[in-house]
């Protein structure tokens, strides 16, 4: 089945608003920019005062199952105060990474189309390189822990 690009542009402003809803109803105080030049779609105000800026990724409950936590060709160089939640609809998933975190765990492109962007995929493991441990990556942080 084959989706419209009406529908499937749509869902990503639908989740954002979804997302911002729940961290309105956490009680964080969430200003949403009018133009999204920046990769933000979120700015989120800490109880310190201080700022965080919030990219937000989702996939549909549309995708191919094995593909439900998988965030490809994302293009990103490392960013104070910057933090993405990931989505998975089909999984019914959130996770948050910071910017540092996002480059740690995603894996750097390096050949193909997508050269030198970045992919993630949360339902799957990872090996830390010094334990050798087998890592799960479906456990991630939650909203509340912005």
């Amino acid at each position: 089945m084959s989706i419209s690009f009406r529908h499937s542009s749509g869902f990503g402003k639908r989740i954002e608003y979804y997302l911002i809803g729940l961290m309105l109803k956490e009680g964080i105080d969430v200003y949403v920019p009018l133009v999204d030049d920046n990769a933000i779609d979120a700015i989120i105000k800490k109880a310190d005062g201080s700022y965080i800026e919030i990219q937000i990724k989702a996939r549909s409950q549309d995708v191919n199952p094995g593909d439900a936590a998988l965030f490809a060709a994302i293009n990103h160089k490392d960013r104070e105060n910057y933090y993405f939640v990931f989505y998975s609809e089909r999984l019914k998933k959130t996770w948050i990474l910071s910017s540092k975190e996002f480059i740690e765990e995603a894996a750097l492109n390096k050949s193909g189309k997508n050269i030198g962007k970045r992919s993630i995929w949360f339902n799957g493991t990872k090996t830390n390189k010094i334990t050798k441990e087998k890592l799960n990556m479906l456990k991630k942080n939650t909203i509340s822990t912005l």
